[in-house]
């Protein structure tokens, strides 16, 4: 599933691609994929303009001049390509991100007035795009839940501990992953983030140091932001605004390195399950 860095590297791709832009047709062949009715696409998609590009958690909003937007969720195996005069892919790593399009995954085609397009592919059509009222973007109940983005500027160290310690009794790992404590770790980042914290992630929260949590909280931006610069974390077919491949994953220190040494202390490095998710860390620099 793409994670936040993923989609962030989405955002920042489109929003060079596609702002300025209006819209010629949109056509779709799944109603859950886009569930809008033709009547409402007619009124506030066709003949907007695109005006920015946003996102909240793994969510994308693309903002139209008709003060609608477009609500974009990737989910497991959704996509966006822009196809025109620079080619632009990201999402679930599949050849629809580098192939001809549409193809049989292509759920919906947005045709823009100069003749480019914005494809959204989703092979497992659990994904969707919506278009709503701007102003009701934040009303959504995903929306309402979800917690404060973690790489933003006055997002500090006490609230970090703060959003952790509403879950005293839950692993860290599964804490890392609720979605409603803080925005957009998935399960690549919060295992690469407790590498870098000395922390093993079937600890309890509230077995954390206000120490333990400073390093967290620095790795986790730390990594993110080192994903969202090198492009995500795609090792596949992932082509970004600038025609190159999302190589995070060459930069991993315990994520899919299992049976390979440590790179701090030279332990092997395992592999098990915590959170239900599968999970990479040190025996010796994470002990339980």
């Amino acid at each position: 599933m793409p994670e936040l860095p993923e989609v962030e590297t989405v955002r920042r791709g489109l929003h060079k691609l596609i702002i300025g832009r209006s819209i010629a047709s949109a056509i779709s062949d799944n109603p859950g994929s886009f569930p809008n009715a033709q009547a409402q696409i007619d009124a506030f998609l066709i003949g907007s303009r695109v005006t920015d590009v946003r996102r909240r958690a793994k969510v994308l909003m693309i903002d139209l001049s008709t003060d609608y937007s477009l609500v974009v969720h990737l989910k497991m195996t959704g996509q966006l390509v822009f196809r025109g005069e620079t080619d632009f892919g990201a999402g679930h790593p599949t050849d629809s991100l580098i192939g001809e399009l549409p193809d049989r995954s292509t759920h919906v085609t947005i045709t823009f007035t100069d003749g480019t397009h914005l494809f959204f592919n989703d092979q497992r059509k659990f994904g969707w795009m919506k278009l709503l009222p701007t102003a009701e973007v934040g009303d959504l109940p995903f929306m309402r839940r979800v917690g404060p983005e973690p790489l933003e500027d006055d997002f500090t160290l006490r609230q970090f501990i703060d959003r952790f310690s509403r879950r005293p009794r839950t692993s860290i790992k599964a804490a890392l992953l609720d979605q409603t404590v803080i925005a957009g770790v998935g399960n690549i980042y919060a295992d690469e983030s407790l590498w870098g914290a000395h922390i093993h992630p079937k600890r309890l929260v509230q077995t954390i140091t206000d120490d333990e949590f400073a390093a967290l909280y620095r790795e986790v931006r730390e990594v993110m932001n080192l994903s969202i610069e090198k492009g995500g974390s795609t090792a596949k077919n992932y082509v970004n605004a600038e025609g190159k491949r999302g190589s995070y994953m060459d930069f991993a220190r315990v994520f899919r390195r299992e049976g390979q040494e440590c790179p701090r202390c030279g332990t092997t490095i395992v592999k098990f399950k915590a959170a239900g998710r599968g999970t990479h860390i040190c025996p010796i620099c994470q002990q339980l």
